[in-house]
């Protein structure tokens, strides 16, 4: 069975946000780092090369194949930010709608400044999510 690509690392989060060039994405991302451990409880870790994030979640599925993955995460990415995770929670689709400038894709919401979102939206989002998940 092939294994996970991203696994949780020992890579330097501080390293991966000094990496950030723009300064905006690089406070936005500051400040998702601030606002997933408000939520999570737990510290940011770096997943493979470019994913910051919080928690870990264990699965398993029907075909036997089994891993881990953070609870919640970002990464800077080149025309956006990339959240990972907020896909269970249970008010996505009344919550979206408010958010403000953002898109979906199969597991993730697109932003591209947290300027153009409500942050609040965002949290409710991202603590939906982990509730769900942590039971």
């Amino acid at each position: 069975m092939a294994e996970n690509k991203t696994r949780l690392t020992d890579a330097s989060v501080e390293l991966y946000l000094a990496a950030i060039e723009d300064e905006a994405r690089r406070k936005d991302c500051a400040a998702l780092i601030k606002i997933m451990t408000r939520v999570t409880q737990q510290k940011p870790k770096m997943w493979g090369t470019a994913i910051v994030g919080f928690g870990v979640l264990k699965y398993k599925y029907e075909s036997g194949r089994e891993g881990e993955t953070c609870l919640v995460g970002f990464s800077s990415r080149k025309g956006d930010i990339s959240i990972y995770g907020t896909g269970s929670a249970p008010r996505r689709e009344e919550l979206l709608p408010m958010l403000g400038k953002h898109k979906t894709g199969k597991g993730c919401l697109y932003v591209g400044k947290l300027k153009d979102v409500d942050v609040a939206v965002l949290e409710q989002l991202i603590l939906d999510s982990v509730r769900t998940k942590i039971g």
